[in-house]
């Protein structure tokens, strides 16, 4: 029997060569792609009470003409038409923006019905459409398609209610029946037919809801069909730990494991234990221990016979690194070395000669441990810390070092629940959601430019009491094109200010890499009081005598951003501030400075953040990694994916869905996506 994707669009009635050849451009070239090409969102023509509508919404009203339509030009060629309706009990304005033609077709005492956005402070809707008499559209939804070239919407819908007229019989059911049950969704067809053509609202609701599973559902079936077959074709290490080793070495760390710390340790260590690959990202929010949690891995590791290899993106993080692990294992009989470029030598030479008989059990490093020379013996389990800062290739170099060693990567940048579900889907994630007991809060303020000059005062007289302050700025230099102020400019005036009472740094991303590390140094070891910086600080700085931050300018980052910032304070055991200098223009500014001050959970933030700027720029660029839904939104149907996800992971894991003839059209369609080259299907 003919499939319905296989079916050309000039089969349809009315399609000719040249109509075809522009759907074409709108990537429509089968019934199948004409059927499922979507409105993006649909005009609502219904009636409703003004008292109702929030202010900003758009909105659609029936009313007389209650005085005589102003027409004005202004500029060139622009011009706004005024009248008063009166609608139910309300009298309001109405404005026509560039649309004088109307005043022709109107007069007081006349009922028209009008679409438009209101404006609930002055009782006004600027008008986007009009319709001359009463409203002749009540309760109807229509649907709004992206169209090029000549094809309309209207054209456009009648090719889509012919293509059902005539192929509708051959749209085939892709969702298992006991699927389709268990969450009351509408077949196929129908809710294809609803969404191009809703009867009501509740049908049109109905449709959505059953394409928005579907989308999530094919999706995650792929990340799972991916995440099975990478696992059971990747042999890995089945490391045998010793688990009363383990045990005496978590009784000896200085401070007891969080809740959340053991569940993530558990879930490790059955990853370590399997014989397949290890492949987790483990998420914690700055200070939530995630050392600690690779400490326990890393020691078990070495417990079974293997070696741990530990990778961050700086030379100062990997020194604080192996200064925290030499402290928590050499005690245990361990031997911790660390690899960096300023490893010179026969140092670095009798280092690596070391490190390939099996005498080093544990190396620590920037991306000096992926070059050539550097051979384990046996390369058990490697950890990347804030792995977002390596490329995939850097990662795949240093896994290789050892025959399928567990990978583990680290970040401390919280990624929403529904981001980390779709970009990292291939991946198990841990989280570390719980904070050790006894660390104090941040306190945040939100202060405006007239206030700086008391904030520079307390600044000075936390100085004064043997603290030390970050300055954040969002520019390097001076910028014609942005109002805000620069780390260089900023430098200048706060050496002055302090002048001799106080050593200013200065850091930013165009120094050379021996700078960078001789002004964190510095800061560091508490030469320089205040270090003035870009955002290059973000990561894995660890000052604990640092307890101010100043930043500059704050509206210009993300609350994700502004978290890790904040989160270079507090790290001692004095009490901590953050100052955010901010004169947001807009409510989202304004909304995100006052979140900031009322939360230090970055998950809290993370989801909040995802919410104001969307899942494109959550990662402060456009991620080619984050999938295009056609009905479904990651952010505000976050319950659907998670349970797509769930019933995805168990499909997977079934025999039957390899199998069973219910399971077909799934099991086509991962065929269809790559996902399952080379594998045998019925």
């Amino acid at each position: 029997m003919v499939k319905i994707k296989e079916i050309s669009i000039q089969d349809i009635k009315g399609i000719g060569e040249e109509t075809a050849s522009q759907l074409q451009d709108m990537n429509i070239y089968t019934v199948t792609d004409l059927i499922e090409y979507l409105p993006y969102r649909y005009e609502d023509f219904r009636l409703r009470d003004l008292e109702e509508v929030n202010h900003g919404e758009r909105v659609t009203v029936e009313g007389t003409i209650h005085s005589e339509p102003a027409l004005m030009f202004y500029g060139r060629k622009k011009s706004r038409l005024t009248l008063r309706l009166l609608t139910g009990r309300n009298l309001i304005q109405v404005v026509f923006f560039n649309q004088p033609y109307i005043k022709k077709q109107i007069q007081v005492q006349d009922t028209i019905t009008i679409t438009g956005k209101w404006d609930k402070n002055r009782q006004m809707i600027t008008a986007q459409h009009v319709q001359l008499g009463p409203n002749q559209k009540t309760g109807v939804f229509e649907p709004v398609y992206s169209v090029k070239g000549s094809i309309t919407i209207k054209s456009l819908r009648k090719f889509i209610r012919i293509a059902f007229k005539e192929f509708d019989h051959l749209i085939e059911e892709n969702l298992p029946n006991h699927l389709i049950e268990k969450y009351k969704l509408l077949n196929r067809k129908d809710a294809l037919y609803q969404l191009h053509f809703p009867e009501t609202t509740e049908h049109m609701k109905q449709a959505r809801r059953r394409f928005v599973y579907e989308e999530f559902l094919l999706f995650q079936l792929k990340m799972q069909a991916l995440r099975k077959i990478e696992r059971e074709n990747s042999k890995g290490i089945q490391q045998n730990y010793d688990l009363e080793r383990v045990k005496q070495f978590i009784t000896s760390l200085p401070y007891e494991l969080t809740n959340a710390q053991k569940r993530v340790v558990n879930e490790i260590f059955t990853d370590v234990k399997s014989p397949y690959r290890m492949n987790r990202l483990l998420q914690g929010d700055v200070g939530s221990g995630k050392t600690a949690v690779a400490a326990i891995c890393l020691y078990a590791s070495v417990t079974a016979g293997y070696q741990g290899a530990l990778m961050v993106p700086t030379e100062i993080l990997a020194e604080q690194h192996a200064e925290s692990l030499i402290q928590l294992l050499e005690p245990m009989g361990l031997s911790i070395a660390l690899l960096t470029s300023s490893v010179k030598g026969k140092k670095r030479k009798l280092l690596l000669e070391k490190l390939s008989e099996g005498e080093i059990d544990i190396l620590i490093g920037t991306h000096a441990l992926i070059q050539d020379e550097v051979e384990f013996q046996r390369l058990g389990l490697v950890i990347t810390d804030e792995q977002h800062r390596f490329g995939v290739e850097q990662r795949r170099v240093l896994r290789e070092k050892g025959e399928s060693p567990d990978v583990l990567f680290m970040t401390a940048t919280p990624i929403p629940r529904t981001l980390a579900i779709t970009v990292f889907g291939e991946m198990d994630v841990s989280i570390i959601d719980e904070m050790p007991a006894g660390r104090k809060q941040i306190e945040t303020y939100w202060i405006k430019s007239d206030m700086l000059t008391r904030v520079l005062s307390f600044m000075e007289k936390e100085l004064h009491n043997g603290r030390q302050a970050y300055v954040i700025c969002p520019l390097i230099e001076e910028s014609d094109k942005l109002d805000v102020q620069n780390a260089i400019d900023v430098y200048h005036q706060l050496t002055q200010y302090f002048g001799e009472r106080y050593r200013v740094g200065l850091m930013h991303g165009r120094l050379h890499p021996d700078e960078k590390e001789q002004v964190m140094k510095e800061f560091t070891q508490n030469v320089n009081k205040v270090l003035v910086s870009t955002t290059v600080v973000e990561v894995g700085v660890n000052v604990p005598n640092a307890t101010f931050m100043l930043i500059y300018d704050a509206e210009r980052f993300g609350l994700s951003q502004l978290h890790q910032l904040r989160g270079r304070v507090g790290r001692g055991s004095e009490q901590s501030y953050c100052i955010l200098l901010a004169e947001p223009k807009n409510d989202v500014g304004k909304e995100r400075m006052k979140i900031m001050t009322e939360t230090n959970d970055g998950f809290v933030l993370s989801e909040k953040d995802l919410e104001l700027r969307g899942p494109g720029d959550f990662f402060g660029k456009k991620q080619s990694g984050l999938p295009e839904f056609k009905v479904a939104d990651m952010v505000h149907d976050y319950r659907a994916l998670e349970v797509a996800r769930d019933d995805a992971t168990h499909l997977v894991q079934d025999p039957e869905f390899w199998t069973s003839p219910e399971y077909k059209n799934l099991r086509n369609y991962l065929e269809d996506s790559g996902v399952l080259e080379g594998e045998k299907l019925d």
